[in-house]
């Protein structure tokens, strides 16, 4: 299976994304083609307070329930709202359109994240 892995994002093993510019967050194209059709996304408020490697919301999908974990600690400074009358966009652009949440978040964390190569050796 060949999958999209941008070179300018850090990932969790868990599958989810940060850009480091931006603080944007997401799930992988790997991530959300093992989970099917997303019909259902629950996020965190703007002003939330995350920690590193913690839960942070869900994604519901017809195959199964996974939780979402933080790839760093901040205050979450935007939330994409339009997942929730739209959470095929998960599907439809997991790296765009489907981003889900936008994080002020401490620089640091970055460090123990994997690079898009050490990402691309996991789910191969």
């Amino acid at each position: 299976m060949s999958v999209e892995i941008p070179d300018d994002l850090y990932y969790l093993e868990s599958h989810e994304w940060i850009d480091p510019n931006t603080g944007r967050i997401g799930i992988s194209e790997f991530a959300q083609d093992e989970l099917g059709d997303v019909v259902f996304v629950e996020l965190p408020a703007e002003g939330d307070e995350l920690e590193r490697e913690t839960e942070f919301g869900v994604v519901e999908s017809i195959k199964a329930v996974s939780d979402l974990y933080s790839p760093a600690s901040g205050t979450v400074t935007a939330v994409n709202e339009a997942l929730f009358d739209r959470p095929e966009l998960v599907n439809d652009d997991p790296f765009g359109e489907g981003w889900m949440l936008e994080l002020d978040f401490e620089e640091g964390d970055l460090d123990s994240l994997l690079s898009a190569d050490e990402y691309r050796d996991q789910i191969e």
